[in-house]
């Protein structure tokens, strides 16, 4: 998928993100929540933001099996900043997606400019 991160009037993100990349062999889904993560906080701080700034995320499973791995690891990276969170079984497009993640952060204007 490519990368996408939008800023709107009031600096409202969404960014939706898998872990694959060309070439890459599969992972597992902890480490796959990571690797999205990592993406999601690329794509904030090119806004000028950071993953404090996460108020909402959403979490979509290819198996319901994966959800302690993912949750673990979501918590490794958010528990601080403590995000509303949905976690779902989804469909999701290719076998090698186990997770895909959606947030949605707050970008202050001073950051932001």
């Amino acid at each position: 998928m490519p990368r996408r991160a939008l800023g709107a009037a009031h600096r409202r993100v969404w960014h939706h993100r898998d872990a694959r990349r060309p070439g890459a062999r599969r992972r597992r889904s902890g480490g796959q929540t990571h690797a999205v993560i990592d993406k999601i906080a690329g794509a904030l701080q090119s806004l000028g933001g950071r993953l404090d700034d996460v108020v909402r995320t959403r979490i979509y499973v290819s198996n319901l099996a994966h959800w302690e791995a993912v949750a673990r690891a979501h918590g490794e990276r958010f528990g601080a900043i403590q995000p509303a969170n949905t976690l779902v079984e989804a469909r999701l497009v290719g076998s090698e997606y186990l997770v895909e993640i959606e947030a949605e952060a707050d970008v202050p204007d001073a950051r932001a400019e």
